[in-house]
């Protein structure tokens, strides 16, 4: 079989020319001067996102004062926002709801599920998680020690087999945060299911990047961040998905006022709003989801479909490069190459990864590192085009072969890598 002839820049600026979603590329307000390859850590801004946050300060918040909860419909927003989303998720309207951080409402959503399942108590979970689900496992173990809570951690390939009757719920990340690599959510969820337990799944990597169907999976739980694939901004509030069927059933372990019948009776006994609107808590923040709000919108706009399309293509194309021009230089493709189990991004081992990618940033090509040696390259495909693979990676190459990754200043760790 004859090979195919490498890639030339050329090719992928022609694969710029005909790619369906190139004009929502104009969407973003992009430094040109960059390859951003970063958006499944922080997605770049909408344009109009700048406006409507002004707008906020100087029309609602400084005009409408204290009015504006009412007038500008603040206190609807988590509500209101948390339905759009829902769109995207394969969710309905009423299941989603946007507040807190995606740490908090881990934290709420595995305690609501050990309670709804009584006489179960174990956390079950993959010892690759994200660190932070970990940690809130881990932490909601330690409170609930006394009822006999313990988080129960196995190697991806053990999870069916640790499925048993004392396990409350399954708790993952939906695309791994380092590899990449894609669980079956909708097998998964079955299984668990099967085995009498909720599933919780952290949607951080999924939303915006890949289809996310949560109907279809049959899913409990979910929690995913506004700030990634999202577009929401930093820190930008995660939202939080219960199903239907559940509302009834979950309780939240932080009933603040939001998540009150009636907040503005003041009663001094609480009851639960009706169905996800109890796992509200304390007071909105409105700056940051009116910049959500605007990534959402723009959002729904887009094909989905399309971004999938595109982003396994990137993807490919990608360790396609690495593998025809850096070869000598030592990665390791830990992603799957195959880009249908394979999230929207790709990383490669090196020992030195670290510098290399400060190398790398130093010369506008942006991605991260995680450690202890991986690179990580993110592709955002509403904005990322074809030709940032090949200027990635043609940089990269330069950086190995001129060895400039071995300057010291690229070796001095940031506290954010």
């Amino acid at each position: 079989m004859t090979e195919a002839p490498p890639l030339t820049r050329d090719d992928l600026l022609a694969l710029d020319r005909d790619d369906p979603l190139a004009h929502v590329r104009d969407e973003f307000d992009i430094n040109p001067d960059l390859v951003y390859l970063d958006g499944n850590s922080l997605g770049v801004p909408p344009r109009g996102v700048a406006e409507r946050v002004a707008a906020v300060i100087e029309q609602e918040w400084r005009l409408g004062l204290i009015r504006s909860w009412t007038t500008a419909g603040w206190i609807d927003t988590p509500a209101r926002v948390g339905a759009k989303l829902a769109r995207m998720l394969g969710a309905a309207g009423d299941e989603v709801v946007v507040a807190d951080s995606t740490s908090v409402n881990l934290f709420k959503l595995l305690i609501a599920a050990l309670r709804a399942r009584p006489g179960r108590h174990v956390v079950l979970t993959e010892d690759a998680n994200f660190p932070t689900d970990l940690y809130i496992a881990d932490g909601v173990a330690a409170l609930l020690r006394r009822e006999g809570v313990s988080v129960r951690r196995v190697p991806r390939e053990r999870l069916l087999d640790a499925l048993d009757d004392d396990v409350a719920v399954l708790f993952l990340t939906h695309v791994h945060y380092t590899t990449g690599r894609v669980h079956d959510m909708r097998a998964l969820t079955e299984a668990a299911h099967r085995a009498g337990a909720l599933a919780l799944w952290d949607l951080s990597h999924s939303a915006g990047a890949v289809p996310v169907d949560l109907h279809a999976a049959d899913a409990d739980l979910a929690v995913g961040c506004g700030y990634k694939y999202l577009n929401g901004g930093p820190g930008a509030p995660a939202c939080l998905f219960a199903a239907r069927r559940l509302h009834d059933s979950l309780q939240s372990v932080l009933p603040g006022w939001m998540g009150h019948a009636a907040p503005f009776e003041f009663s001094g006994t609480y009851r639960p709003a009706p169905g996800v609107l109890r796992h509200l808590c304390g007071t909105p923040p409105i700056i940051s989801l009116a910049a959500l709000e605007v990534a959402v919108d723009l959002w729904l706009r887009i094909d989905m479909a399309a971004v999938r399309s595109k982003s396994m293509r990137l993807g490919d194309l990608f360790i396609r490069l690495v593998d025809e021009r850096c070869a000598a230089h030592g990665f390791e493709v830990v992603s799957p190459r195959d880009a249908t189990v394979r999230g929207s991004q790709v990383s490669l081992r090196h020992d030195d990864g670290y510098a290399v990618m400060q190398a790398l940033i130093d010369r506008g090509v942006i991605g991260d590192f995680r450690a202890p040696d991986v690179m990580r390259f993110g592709f955002a495909a509403p904005y990322t085009r074809y030709v940032d693979m090949w200027d990635a990676v043609e940089v990269l190459r330069a950086v190995m072969d001129q060895e400039v990754w071995r300057e010291p200043r690229y070796a001095a760790r940031a506290a954010v890598t």
